[in-house]
């Protein structure tokens, strides 16, 4: 019987273009992740997935993102309020395009090039009342009829090639204070409707991290050319490429947390991107507005719902584990009795 457990090899490249480059993918060093293909019912042994190098897409993000920064800094219980703006990394020039307190999307920048792409990288930031977690927040975005909830384009969302080895990862990343514990990585596929434009579709390796304080970082990035084969069966569309993509959750209070969100996405079909960012900020807004209804309903809603579901959960495991040892417990005086020396 195949093992439905991913496991994890290293071949070692001698590449071309620098990790500095656009790419992710194009480093010196490489992981091949050996998985079965999960969007099937059947099982197929030893499909390769390529990881990017995953210390270079931290870097990026951290260099992008002040409070993923302090996130990995063990630093973030500020939030928002612990970042200077006025320190600026060398590589990026950032323009400030709005900034409304009184809004749920309260500050949104731009730099106009970042990995030597000429697509804007977009930075949007959020400060909303509920408990921080990340899982939920992926939700949002991997959950096809969550999705549908916030973005009215998309057609299909499919967590394809999802990676269940999550030691290999942390055992690939190391230093679990820095980078915290993956909880979920995979490759992805998501396509959007017929619209105004024609649909796009994407192929995203991406991920979740959690740390010990509660934060959480979700990331990902565009899968190359090279890698169509693993598309999907069927006709293919304008590919649309996320270049950079995180999201920062750092719990600021018990009930309150701050997001910092990245966005660095080429629409593709040749289209100059000051007709695009404002679709991409509209829709990213869109999505905050979700996140905040949901995190702060009160009693009844979806929330609490879920929150109600876990305690549930988290009971019956203790049950069963306390039910165990009481078992063995009992078992451990009977054999006392039947072998007295």
């Amino acid at each position: 019987m195949l093992s439905q457990s991913a496991f994890i090899s290293y071949t070692t490249f001698f590449a071309c273009i620098a990790s500095t480059d656009v790419f992710a993918f194009s480093t010196d060093s490489r992981a091949i992740v050996n998985v079965p293909v999960a969007n099937r019912r059947e099982w197929h042994p030893k499909v390769e997935i390529e990881l990017p190098n995953l210390a270079t897409v931290f870097d990026r993000i951290s260099m992008a993102s002040p409070l993923a920064k302090l996130v990995m800094e063990g630093k973030s219980e500020d939030g928002f309020a612990a970042i200077d703006d006025d320190v600026k990394h060398p590589e990026l020039k950032w323009k400030k395009v709005e900034e409304n307190k009184r809004k749920t999307v309260h500050r949104i920048d731009k730099a106009d090039q970042f990995q030597n792409v000429n697509v804007p990288l977009l930075r949007f930031r959020s400060s909303i009342k509920g408990p921080c977690i990340g899982e939920r927040f992926s939700n949002f975005i991997m959950d096809l009829e969550e999705r549908k909830k916030w973005d009215e384009q998309i057609a299909k969302v499919d967590e394809m090639y999802p990676i269940d080895d999550l030691d290999a990862i942390n055992t690939l990343l190391g230093d679990r204070e820095k980078y915290g514990s993956c909880a979920r990585i995979g490759v992805g596929y998501s396509v959007t409707k017929q619209g105004i434009i024609s649909p796009r579709e994407q192929l995203i390796c991406g991920g979740m991290q959690e740390f010990s304080n509660g934060a959480t970082i979700l990331w990902g990035t565009e899968m190359e050319e090279y890698h169509n084969h693993l598309l999907p069966e069927g006709p293919r569309h304008t590919r649309a490429k996320s270049h950079l993509f995180a999201a920062t959750l750092a719990p600021t209070g018990p009930d309150s947390f701050d997001v910092e969100y990245l966005l660095q996405m080429d629409v593709g079909g040749g289209l100059p991107s000051f007709m695009t960012t404002p679709a991409v900020t509209d829709i990213v807004k869109k999505l905050f507005d979700h996140a905040r209804d949901y995190f702060e309903g009160g009693e009844g809603s979806e929330l609490d719902s879920y929150l109600k579901s876990r305690q549930q959960e988290k009971y019956e495991e203790e049950v069963d584990f306390f039910q165990f040892d009481s078992d063995h417990i009992a078992m451990n005086k009977l054999e006392s009795l039947l072998f007295t020396p």
